[in-house]
């Protein structure tokens, strides 16, 4: 089988290997288990292989350059324009040596690879949506775009699209998915906490806006003005660094916060063991990997409730879930602080309920997706 990935993600070569944003890439190699050959069409730069990227792992992997493509001023929606031609053909060509198509969305990429995919109704074909898929969520037009036609039956045939969350009124190509960080070698009981000590918080994920680096930091913040003892640690990098690393020395908060950029999974994985509350307020999400891990090893969420985030954190029993204003989110905080042994439960469920929800369930269900009979 020659299995073809379409992808918005930027690919880097070092040696002879091919790398790219390694949760991405982690979870391709699973699926790359049970192909014969691999194309890949993504942009490329030639910047070094940071922490966060990985090589894929496959003998006979070819991959084809197309150009990055942007639409957020009227210089890049030009130079888009004139890029997508070029595209366009290098997708289609490629759409015609798969055997099995996969579409990476949303993005850019994956909008001209759901037009693209309409060509070729008999391939197989296969789309991961990592977006929010909630049909009430206020998304790009391009978001909505992919949505329609990925959920059309006509224009898009003999595909299966995996979505986090089970919502109503689907169209029968749609399944509900997740994803996956950890084996079943690494389950374990979750660490017993003190919740009168000490309370470590944990932000793992980019600063970007969209994530609210900053309202975590926040809350920390009002948390310490209130007298508790805290400290957060925040694992990533991004476009908001400098400005949160300003915002900590202005309000003299470096005792209590630390920005460690981006780390290794070891060094994420032992933080989470012992870590009380993970922080991800985000605007929007997919399914948060930064949610399940924290749970897999019983640290309890603290998230906004979007897209299938209230699903995994049980509606509040499983994490806290919280809106995403100051004044509020620490009300709620506060008042789950009041009862300890609800916490010391709310532990435990959530660990429960993570560890189902590893690498060998993930990838049984991917090689059926790949080997349907």
């Amino acid at each position: 089988m020659n299995f073809l990935i379409l992808s918005h993600a930027f690919h880097k070569t070092k040696d002879t290997a091919l790398f790219s944003y390694a949760p991405f890439v982690r979870e391709m190699n699973i699926w790359l288990k049970y192909v014969d050959t691999v194309e890949i069409v993504a942009p490329f730069e030639t910047q070094p292989v940071s922490k966060i990227e990985m090589a894929y792992q496959h003998e006979n992997l070819s991959f084809c350059k197309i150009p990055s493509i942007e639409f957020t001023s009227v210089t890049k929606i030009l130079e888009s324009l004139l890029k997508l031609p070029i595209i366009f053909f290098r997708i289609f060509k490629a759409c015609q040596r798969a055997d099995h198509i996969h579409l990476r969305c949303p993005g850019n990429i994956g909008l001209l690879g759901c037009v693209v995919q309409i060509f070729f109704p008999k391939k197989i074909k296969t789309a991961k949506y990592a977006g929010n898929w909630d049909p009430r969520a206020k998304q790009p037009v391009s978001y909505k775009i992919q949505k329609w036609i990925l959920s059309n039956t006509f224009l898009t045939r003999n595909i299966q699209v995996l979505v986090y969350g089970n919502w109503e009124q689907q169209s029968k190509n749609i399944k509900p998915f997740f994803t996956a960080t950890y084996s079943n070698s690494e389950i374990e009981k979750p660490r017993r906490r003190n919740y009168l000590g000490v309370l470590k918080f944990v932000y793992t994920g980019s600063l970007v806006a969209g994530k609210r680096p900053l309202l975590a930091i926040q809350i920390v913040e009002a948390l310490h003005k209130q007298g508790k003892r805290v400290h957060l640690d925040v694992y990533g990098d991004g476009v908001l660094k400098k400005a949160l690393q300003h915002y900590i020395a202005e309000h003299k908060l470096d005792t209590i916060i630390s920005l460690h950029g981006n780390q290794s999974k070891d060094i994420i994985k032992e933080t989470l063991k012992t870590a009380h509350f993970s922080i991800l307020a985000s605007k929007s999400e997919g399914w948060p990997k930064a949610i399940a891990e924290a749970m897999f090893f019983g640290t309890i969420p603290i998230a906004s409730a979007v897209s299938c985030v209230p699903f995994m954190l049980d509606f509040g029993k499983r994490g806290i879930l919280i809106d995403p204003n100051l004044t509020e989110a620490i009300n709620s905080i506060l008042n789950a602080l009041k009862a300890i042994d609800e916490l010391e439960l709310m532990s435990e469920w959530a660990a429960k309920w993570s560890q189902n929800y590893t690498l060998y369930v993930f990838e049984n269900e991917i090689s059926k997706l790949i080997n349907p009979s």
